[in-house]
C-alpha cells in the first residue's frame, strides 16, 4: 500500500562537502520512505559528495552558486512533487522520523511540518546555537506571530502549493527564517513534530558561523519586517522622529513665547528636520502598505491556485 496516499514524495537534500555522510543519509531516507524520489543538490562540493551520492542511488543536481538559500531556490524550482521533505546531508537529522512528519502533514492537511530538534547529546546542538535559535525565534514571534518553536530547523515537510508559492530570496542560512516568515505571512497551516538531532557524521564540518550567520539571520528578520509590515516599521520610525522633534522643539517654542527670541537656532532646525522625517515616514508607511497588500493578495492567489496535500489513495 502507498503510505503517502497517492502523493508524489521528494526528499531534497542540500549538500556541501558531505561525502562521509551522504551515502548513509540517502540510505536512511530510502529505508524510511521507499516510495520517495531522493535528490541531492550538491553546492559545488570539492570532496566528491556528488559522486558518493550518485553511487548511493540519489539523483544529483549540481548548483554552482554558493549558499544554502541558492540551493533551496534551485530545489524548489526543479523538483516536481506533491510533498517535499527537506533535510541536511550531514547525518544530524533522523530519517526514521520522516514518516511521522509526512503523516502529520497529510492527516491535518498542513502546508508545512517542522521537525523540532531534540538533541541526543551536548555536542549535537551546542548551547550557544540553542540560545541563538530561541532568541531569533522569539523575535520572529513578536513581529510576525507565534507558532514556531524551532524556526531554524532544516528538517521540514512541505506541500507543493507552499513550495511553488515561495519566492526564495535569501542566499545563505537565512533561508529557514524566510521559510518560516512566508508561512506566517501566508497564514498557511503548519505544525511541528519532535525529532531526534544527533552529532554530525565523522569527517564532516559545520558550515554554520554562529555569529556571522546569526547576524545575517537577524538582518533578514529586520529586512522582512520592513518589506512585509511597512506600516508597523515606518510608523515606529515616525513616532521616534516625532518624539525627538518634540523633545528638541518644545523648549525652543517655550523660550520664544517667553522672550520673543530663538537663541538656539540649530536646535530649532534639528526639531523641524525630525518632524519632516516623521511626516515622510508616515507617508512612506501608507504608500508601501498598499503595495504590500497587493503583493500579498497576488501571492495568496498563486497559493490558492495549486492543490493542497490530500489523500489520493
Amino acid at each position: 500500500m502507498d503510505q503517502s496516499r497517492g502523493n508524489r514524495v521528494a526528499v531534497i537534500l542540500p549538500c556541501y562537502n558531505e561525502a562521509p555522510a551522504i551515502a548513509s543519509v540517502v540510505a536512511g531516507f530510502r529505508a524510511a520512505l521507499p516510495e520517495a524520489a531522493i535528490y541531492v543538490f550538491d553546492n559545488a562540493s570539492t570532496d566528491g559528495t556528488a559522486d558518493v551520492a550518485r553511487q548511493a542511488g540519489a539523483t544529483v543536481v549540481l548548483v554552482k552558486h554558493r549558499g544554502k538559500g541558492n540551493v533551496v531556490r534551485r530545489m524548489f524550482a526543479d523538483v516536481e512533487a506533491d510533498i517535499y521533505l527537506m533535510a541536511d546531508g550531514d547525518g544530524t537529522y533522523d530519517p526514521a522520523a520522516a514518516r511521522a512528519v509526512i503523516d502529520r502533514l497529510l492527516a491535518e492537511g498542513l502546508d508545512m511540518v517542522v521537525g523540532c530538534r531534540t538533541p541526543l547529546g551536548e555536542a549535537a546542538y551546542r548551547a550557544g546555537h540553542q540560545f541563538g535559535n530561541r532568541a531569533l525565534t522569539g523575535t520572529v514571534a513578536r513581529i510576525f506571530g507565534d507558532g514556531f518553536t524551532d524556526m531554524l530547523s532544516g528538517y521540514r515537510a512541505m506541500s507543493r502549493r507552499y513550495v511553488k508559492s515561495f519566492p526564495a530570496l535569501s542566499k545563505g542560512f537565512e533561508i529557514e527564517t524566510e521559510l518560516t516568515i512566508h508561512a506566517l505571512e501566508l497564514r498557511a497551516p503548519f505544525g511541528e513534530v519532535d525529532t531526534a538531532y544527533g552529532d554530525r557524521a565523522a569527517g564532516t564540518v559545520s558550515k554554520l558561523s554562529t555569529w556571522g550567520d546569526g547576524f545575517r539571520i537577524l538582518g533578514t528578520i529586520l529586512r522582512l519586517h520592513m518589506l512585509e509590515r511597512p506600516m508597523e516599521f515606518y510608523l515606529t520610525l515616525a513616532l521616534a522622529g516625532l518624539f525627538v522633534s518634540l523633545g528638541l522643539g518644545v523648549p525652543v517654542i517655550i523660550e520664544y513665547l517667553q522672550t520673543g527670541l530663538v537663541p538656539r537656532f540649530p536646535t530649532a532646525i534639528a526639531a523641524v528636520g525630525f518632524m519632516l522625517a516623521a511626516l515622510l515616514s508616515t507617508a512612506v508607511a501608507v504608500i508601501l502598505d498598499s503595495v504590500v497588500t497587493g503583493r500579498r493578495e497576488a501571492k495568496r492567489l498563486v497559493y490558492l491556485g495549486i492543490p493542497g496535500p490530500r489523500d489520493k489513495g
